[in-house]
Formats: C-alpha cells, sequence, structure tokens
C-alpha cells in the first residue's frame, strides 16, 4: 500500500505543463527533452513527443537531453518514433542522460555530450505486488527488459552482451569522454565561454550516482528542477 501511496503522491505533484518544446528553423528543428520521461507520472509525455517528432517536416532533429530517466516502455515508444522519422536526428546530452533517456540515445543517428555531462546505464527498476508468483512475473518481465538493453547499447557500441551486463548490474556512470571511448556517443562538445551543464538532479535513489556542483541558474528555472527531483527521488526509492 506504502509502493501506491507515494505513486498517487509523485502523480498529484506533477506539473501542469509539461516541459516538451519544440523549435523549427528552416529544414532543422530542435526538441528538448529536459525531464523525467513518462507521462503517467513524470514530465516528458511520450504520446506528446510522438505527436511533435511526427510533425515535424525537416531534414535534422536535434534532440537536446537533460534526464534522469523514468517510464523505459514510454522511452521505447519515443524510440520507435524517431527510428521512423525521415529526419537525421541527433542527440545532445546537455547535462544528464541516466537509465531511459540512454535508451532514446541510442535510437538516435547520432550522439553527441557535453564535456561534464553524464551518462549512466543500470538494470531496470520497478513497483510489483502481490504474491510469490507476481514476484517472479516482475522478475521475469524485468530480465526481458534488460535484455532489450543489452541489445540496443550492444547494437551502438560494439561491446560484447557480458560486458554490456556488467556495466548495467554495477550501474555505471561514465563521463563524457567514457561515453565516447565506449561507443555510447560519437563525439564530446566543449562549452567554451561560458559553464557547461552539470547534472542538477538529485540522484540519491542510485548507488553509485557521482557527487556533482550544480551550475547557477535562473531562480524560476532552479525551482522547476528542484520539483522534478523531490518527485523522481521519491518514486525511485519506492521499491526499496
Amino acid at each position: 500500500m506504502k509502493a501506491i501511496k507515494l505513486l498517487q503522491l509523485a502523480r498529484d505533484n506533477a506539473s501542469a505543463s509539461m516541459p516538451l518544446r519544440a523549435e523549427a528553423d528552416g529544414t532543422q528543428a530542435t526538441v528538448y527533452l529536459h525531464g523525467v520521461i513518462g507521462g503517467w507520472w513524470g514530465d516528458i509525455d511520450e504520446t506528446e513527443f510522438i505527436k511533435t517528432l511526427t510533425g515535424l517536416n525537416v531534414d535534422v532533429i536535434h534532440l537536446r537531453i537533460d534526464s534522469p530517466g523514468g517510464d523505459v516502455f514510454a522511452a521505447r515508444s519515443m524510440m520507435t518514433a524517431i527510428n521512423q522519422h525521415k529526419a537525421k536526428v541527433i542527440a545532445h546530452v546537455d547535462g544528464l542522460a541516466a537509465s531511459a533517456a540512454t535508451g532514446i540515445c541510442m535510437a538516435c543517428n547520432e550522439v553527441e555530450i557535453t564535456q561534464g555531462a553524464g551518462f549512466m546505464i543500470h538494470n531496470a527498476w520497478t513497483i510489483a505486488l502481490g504474491n510469490k508468483a507476481d514476484m517472479r512475473d516482475a522478475a521475469s518481465l524485468l530480465e526481458k527488459i534488460d535484455a532489450g538493453l543489452v541489445n540496443d547499447y550492444a547494437r551502438r557500441t560494439g561491446k560484447t552482451a557480458d560486458e554490456i551486463v556488467g556495466w548495467m548490474d554495477a550501474e555505471t556512470w561514465f563521463t563524457a569522454d567514457e561515453t565516447v571511448e565506449h561507443g555510447f556517443a560519437d563525439r564530446v562538445v566543449e562549452v567554451v565561454g561560458k559553464r557547461g551543464s552539470s547534472n542538477a538532479w538529485n540522484l540519491s535513489a542510485y548507488k553509485n550516482a557521482p557527487t556533482a556542483q550544480a551550475p547557477s541558474q535562473d531562480d524560476s528555472i532552479l525551482e522547476h528542477r528542484n520539483e522534478l527531483e523531490r518527485r523522481f527521488s521519491l518514486l525511485e526509492r519506492a521499491p526499496a
């Protein structure tokens, strides 16, 4: 019952406006994915994302990503829409791509990551209620989800499945350089003349999350991000 109450609390506290924004300029467009993935309890609604993406009649789409993750099935539907779009899609990891957000990166034609940004892969999580049979079913589903993610990462990176599984089992956090070194991204982008993005999410639910100082931000932006942090941390702590 506690898990249900925590989920309901997270949903009740959801912001009314989704942080999904698209800007088109000639033959190119930019879509911002800054928030938790999944319309049911997160901020980036997969249906709205797909509608936005399919409505862009451009040659190149830039996805600006700063996300601690979210619903893996919502991310999967977003990945499908990316794969099916006629445009070249370039992922830009502005601050953080963790968990389900890394899958979205894998669906893009190119991935670039800002120096100082982070990239994290781990095994799938869930909240399950019921008897021992239900728990076994939940574990079986998680294994299937993990297998799908392993295939995504392996296809992109050229690494062996065993190596990917080891990283996922350990909950591995990659620096920007490591993300490129291991094949998850194509290049590192240096931010010249201003401070680069640094994750300001509350990642305490993850066991190996690095400590990072957040850059100075406008108060309204910081307030919005803090709200997302509280909700994501609350949801991810529920399985424990």
